[in-house]
């Protein structure tokens, strides 16, 4: 979830950003949220290389992010 930080910094015009983790029905939970400017493409470099190695664990990664609306990146990995 480092590179989502990273995109945050390099492209996302946002002014803050949080990280969130938690623990629950036997698998980890990351998201990383901003409030910049959205429209990421999740099947981009960065994001489809995040999912791919989130998925070599047997975890989903999901990409919420409507241009003007921030980002969201979740990682679920089981536990």
């Amino acid at each position: 979830m480092t590179e989502a930080l990273t995109n945050v910094a390099k492209h996302a015009g946002a002014t803050s950003a949080r990280v969130e983790v938690a623990a629950s029905d036997g698998r980890l939970t990351v998201r990383v949220l901003d409030d910049g400017a959205g429209g990421a493409d999740p099947e981009g470099g960065g994001l489809s290389g995040m999912r791919d190695r989130v998925a070599a664990v047997d975890g989903e990664l999901r990409v919420a992010s409507a241009p003007g609306g921030g980002t969201l990146v979740e990682a679920r990995v089981p536990l």
